[in-house]
């Protein structure tokens, strides 16, 4: 992508509104925190008090609407901490350039890699050093700075103690994030329908396996609703793959097919009633032909026969199940979870008192050269110091704000610190325009300032989720009006404001530039974790096919989550490289295409495979042995290969796989096809990624897979193949 290209799609971005639930009650709740700590420092102090309680309360506030899977008011006491003590140490160094600039420094790259622990402590790190730049100005003694640090902590006690005595759906994040996933399911069931080959993206299923991950606090007052129906939908995913499928499952075309596509209807509604119960707490009826549908699968003249009636019978035991939580609200079981050893009832999340081994951990994977959060802490380190010096040496009051600018927009990636560089400098000056109008027509009063401060910070947060240049915007009204209460004249702070904004945002862009981390060189890297992690995946299904035993249902369940987690890095890198004005290098975007969807082929084949491993007390099938470990070396090599854009090979999964067509009695035609569909789908990524010695042309293979997609398409009658999901 050109570089001009790239900078339309940047306006386009940053300047988009994103359509997502508003969350009023929420906003007026914490734009209440914020009122609660300024009136009484206005009434009983003065501006200048008001203003590092608003700072505090604000900030706080902001933090809450971080997606995290915390308490709110965890967080909210956390970023009030963290703003306290920025503010304090920030004040300890402040006077002089020679001891202030280097601990900016610290500072700011300590906040950078807080980016390792996720995006919600990158954020609230991020406040932290614009906390230490603007409450330097303040206070005139170590005891003043004392005062102001813990007024900026009472504002996140504030907003801590509003969240506890007013919750807003409590749990209402975990509800989303599990209701999303059978929503995701239901979803891919409807496409099923339609397209017996669809893909599934993943995402909702470890959003949710995410959510679930709680400390031993959360887990005794967890609701019961949240404990299972996210292994219920792991469970309903590869059997609604497994019945559509012609390879495995319901016949290509007749009566076999359209009772599949009954089926899959049917599973679609009664997942949708058991999100729709989840998020909102309350009973969802499910159609009555949906209910009856389920009930005919045991009639003497059901017409799917072999895997695909075995595929029917085990969605329709898991769909009674589904059909339980949505007929009772979600309220299965009344009862808390039992007490006992975590691990045993939960996903442990560890608390805060011991994070810091995770944190150690988590900052030390990435200090590395290479590693995208290490570049951006050492890029936000540069910017807020020089920012700050050159500030420093301008004729304006308020030389903070361009660190500030930069600080705030500043993101590991390149699209989205380009894309809030624009937002942030289009909504500062709708809301400086905006506030400008304002203070120039109500006149100087810091009561009347508050007040509009407060609604300000209120729509603000109303709108944080829709766009960043229109919450910005009333952000940027929130400062003035705080600096129009501290007795600031408008006709200095505006202009300063403007200017130095387009000066923060300037040095934000300008640092990638200087110091990027691009995606698009890592690609072939990214591609061959995700090769590899599949092919562990696939492994591990055969394995639990050759021998079914607990310890390999365990292990299958692990490497399905490793290949997830390298999917999930591979799709992040892809995306960001498709936004990025460099050229390919060791993939094109075509070949990166391409390979995408082999990879997702060979996952499929596996998640079929998946729903029929066998029971325990089943037989042994030693020739799924043989294909799993020629199948693991031989993904293991390629992804090797990959990596330094060599060929791969598939010798031992063909020599394997040709021995295999010579043995007699196959107990398992799911076994086999599925060994073919992943046989085909390791040749789709050779032809995506395979080079040869004259330009590397591999167009005849490229070729002869699409006439093969084409001649699969027309003989299930769905025409060509689609490649969606």
């Amino acid at each position: 992508m050109t570089w001009l290209r790239t900078f339309g799609e940047v306006v386009r971005s940053g300047l988009t509104v994103e359509e997502t639930r508003l969350e009023p009650l929420l906003a007026l709740r914490t734009a209440a925190g914020v009122a609660l700590v300024i009136g009484p420092a206005l009434w009983l102090v003065s501006p200048a008090y008001a203003a590092s309680a608003a700072l505090g309360a604000y900030s706080a506030g902001a933090a809450t609407f971080q997606r995290t899977w915390r308490p709110r008011k965890v967080i909210a006491l956390g970023a009030g901490a963290g703003l306290a003590l920025s503010t304090f140490v920030g004040y300890l160094a402040a006077g002089r350039l020679v001891t202030f600039l280097p601990l900016l420094a610290v500072w700011a790259f300590a906040a950078g890699m807080a980016w390792s622990l996720g995006s919600t402590a990158g954020i609230v790190a991020a406040t932290t050093v614009g906390s230490m730049l603007v409450t330097i100005t303040l206070p005139t003694s170590v005891g003043r700075a004392l005062e102001h640090a813990g007024v900026i902590a009472l504002g996140g006690v504030a907003q801590a103690v509003l969240i506890l005595l007013f919750p807003i759906r409590r749990w209402g994040a975990h509800r989303d994030a599990l209701a999303d996933a059978l929503a995701a399911v239901a979803d891919y069931a409807r496409r099923l329908r339609h397209d017996p080959t669809a893909r599934f993206d993943p995402e909702p299923l470890m959003t949710a396996r995410d959510a679930a991950a709680v400390t031993p606090s959360q887990a005794r007052t967890r609701p019961p609703v949240l404990h299972g129906p996210r292994g219920l939908a792991e469970r309903i995913l590869p059997v609604v793959a497994a019945l559509a499928d012609p390879d495995v499952g319901a016949p290509a075309e007749g009566p076999g097919r359209d009772r599949a596509r009954e089926l899959l209807g049917a599973a679609a509604d009664v997942l949708d009633a058991a999100a729709r119960s989840i998020r909102r707490g309350t009973p969802a009826e499910v159609p009555p032909e949906s209910a009856d549908v389920l009930l005919r699968v045991d009639e003497a003249g059901e017409v799917l026969e072999g895997p695909a009636r075995h595929a029917a019978e085990r969605l329709v035991k898991l769909l009674v199940e589904a059909l339980e939580i949505a007929g009772s609200g979600g309220a299965r079981d009344k009862t808390p979870t039992p007490p006992g050893p975590a691990s045993a009832q939960f996903l442990v999340r560890p608390t805060m008192f011991r994070l810091f081994p995770v944190v150690v951990r988590a900052v030390r994977r990435e200090l590395r050269r290479d590693s995208p959060v290490f570049r951006h802490a050492v890029r936000l380190a540069a910017v807020a110091t020089l920012g700050y010096l050159i500030a420093s040496r301008l004729p304006l009051e308020h030389g903070y704000w361009a660190p500030i600018a930069s600080v705030m927009v500043m993101r590991p990636d390149f699209h989205r610190t380009y894309a809030r560089a624009v937002g942030r400098l289009a909504g500062t000056l709708a809301g400086v325009a905006l506030a400008t109008g304002m203070v120039r027509a109500l006149g100087p009063d810091a009561h009347v300032f508050g007040a509009l401060a407060v609604v300000s910070a209120a729509l603000s947060y109303t709108l944080l989720r829709t766009g960043y240049a229109y919450s910005q915007c009333f952000t940027a009204a929130y400062v003035v009006f705080l600096l129009g209460m501290g007795g600031q004249a408008w006709e200095q702070t505006v202009p300063e404001r403007v200017v130095l904004t387009l000066l923060g945002g300037a040095l934000a862009m300008l640092a990638y530039v200087v110091f990027p981390a691009w995606e698009t060189p890592r690609l072939p890297g990214r591609l061959a974790d995700w090769l590899a992690a599949n092919g562990r995946y696939a492994a591990a299904v055969l394995r639990s096919y050759a021998e079914p035993t607990q310890e390999h249902r365990a292990d299958m369940r692990r490497a399905l989550l490793a290949s997830r987690e390298a999917r999930a890095a591979w799709q992040e890198a892809y995306d960001q490289a498709k936004q990025e004005p460099v050229g390919p290098r060791g993939l094109t975007s075509r070949e990166a295409e391409e390979a995408q969807e082999a990879l997702k082929g060979l996952d499929r084949a596996a998640m079929l495979m998946e729903s029929h491993v066998p029971r325990a007390d089943s037989r042994f099938a030693p020739e799924a042995e043989r294909f799993a470990e020629a199948l693991e070396a031989d993904t293991a090599r390629a992804a090797v290969d990959v990596r330094e854009h060599r060929n791969p090979d598939w010798g031992r999964v063909e020599e394997v796989l040709h021995a295999w067509e010579g043995a007699a009695g196959d107990r398992s035609p799911v076994l086999r096809r599925g060994a073919e569909l992943q046989k085909r789908a390791l040749e789709d990524l050779a032809a995506a990624v395979s080079r040869t010695p004259l330009e590397r042309d591999v167009s005849s293979a490229r070729e002869e897979q699409r006439v093969r997609a084409a001649v699969d398409g027309e003989g299930d009658g769905s025409g060509p193949v689609h490649r969606g999901g």
